[in-house]
């Protein structure tokens, strides 16, 4: 196909490929569906790629026209390897969107509409939105909450089917996690008093581990636009539930998101206390143990360092085994930015939790002697910075100790 001439026009302005479903913008150019609603919906953009203009709507009308043109091109050139591409399905519109959400609240039939919400969610961006405006959010939601409630035995009926009721929470969470949700979308579910919230939790501690994974990563996105204000006011069981779930390692995209989800909270109120009440410093400091990908790295000393700011984080850190070792270890290791946090880690203990035995095991563990090497290389000036306060802190304990090696004593501040 590579020695055959494409009519410039069938090729879509941002993927410079031939357009399977060109659909027209407000401004009248036409692009492929699939790369103009990335670039509309994933990546944020309100503008016209090509012009440059502002879209004064996000609708999009398929150019049926030119599509035609590409399959018939297709089919002639079909002896020299060209595939013709298929009519794509057409959008669905609000009112159907509507129909089936009625349809679904007969326990009968809402499994069946369900997975044709999913099916139709999946098909394109335009069908989430679509979703999204015609009200689904709320009722997905209600879903959860009401699958939830009656699996923790709060509104079960003896005739009640629970295991109908968690089957359909299950997929109404699978939804909303796909739908990838607006803005406006995640804030409407973060300030619904909180119920959404609780129900989350609720499938944290007690759902499969899929059901476990798509309520922590929805938290996440919820958490990421919500106010912060409301952060203080998260329960202790919250962090028993996020820390839970990094202990279990159910999956990849979980821990992720969990540590996002300290990342985000941790600074807010005592949110730091129940953290570490929760069990959280020797959970992230075996975590820290056992990875080595640099993202996982850098949140996992994030979220030490903010834990390390109050006296139960420091107490916590200190009492398990490795955990002056490890953090140790990932300095200029990983990235400046966890070498950073590591040295803020350090710095927060220097300042606060410095007893001779701390002291004693910093040098015996080699953390002086890095500190050392710190000043030597180029490590940041932040981080610089935090090494040199620590050294000149300690000097009178550390400078002369036979521990740090002659090559690295030069370095030691005065």
């Amino acid at each position: 196909m590579g020695e055959i001439e494409v009519p410039p026009f069938f090729l879509c302005p941002i993927s410079f490929e031939i357009m399977k479903d060109p659909v027209i913008v407000c401004t009248g150019i036409t692009y492929d569906r699939e790369s103009i609603e990335k670039w509309i919906f994933s990546w944020k953009n309100n503008t016209c790629p090509l012009t440059k203009q502002v879209l004064s709507t996000t609708d999009l009308t398929p150019n049926h026209t030119l599509r035609r043109l590409i399959q018939s091109w297709c089919t002639l050139n079909a002896s020299n390897g060209v595939e013709r591409f298929p009519t794509p399905k057409p959008a669905v519109n609000k009112a159907q969107i509507v129909k089936l959400l009625n349809d679904a609240k007969s326990p009968h039939s809402q499994m069946k509409c369900l997975r044709r919400l999913k099916s139709i969610a999946s098909t394109n961006e335009t069908n989430k939105r679509c979703l999204e405006s015609a009200g689904a959010i709320d009722f997905l939601a209600s879903l959860v909450n009401f699958s939830s409630e009656s699996s923790n035995g709060s509104t079960l009926d003896s005739d009640d089917d629970g295991f109908g009721l968690t089957r359909a929470g299950d997929e109404a969470l699978s939804i909303l996690h796909n739908l990838q949700l607006s803005e406006t979308g995640l804030k409407s579910l973060a300030g619904k008093n909180g119920e959404l919230i609780e129900s989350l939790m609720r499938i944290m501690k007690s759902g499969s581990y899929e059901s476990r994974t798509y309520a922590v990563l929805l938290l996440k996105s919820m958490f990421e636009v919500a106010d912060p204000t409301k952060f203080i006011s998260l329960k202790p069981e919250f962090f028993v539930e996020i820390v839970q779930v990094l202990n279990d390692q159910i999956s990849g995209k979980a821990s992720k998101a969990a540590l996002q989800l300290l990342v985000t909270t941790c600074p807010w109120g005592r949110n730091r206390v129940k953290a570490v009440e929760a069990g959280a410093a020797p959970v992230l400091v075996e975590l820290l143990l056992d990875t080595a990908e640099k993202r996982d790295c850098e949140m996992i000393l994030v979220v030490l360092d903010l834990i390390c700011q109050c006296a139960e984080g420091r107490a916590e850190l200190l009492k398990h085994g490795a955990g002056l070792a490890v953090v140790s270890k990932k300095i200029l290791r990983v990235s400046k930015v966890a070498s950073e946090r590591a040295v803020s880690i350090l710095l927060s203990i220097s300042r606060f939790s410095a007893t001779p035995i701390v002291l004693q095991e910093m040098l015996r563990l080699g953390v002086v002697a890095k500190l050392c090497l710190v000043l030597q290389v180029d490590s940041g000036v932040k981080t610089k910075e935090k090494a040199r306060e620590i050294l000149k802190s300690h000097s009178r304990v550390w400078k002369s100790s036979s521990c740090i090696p002659m090559a690295l004593i030069s370095s030691y501040p005065s």
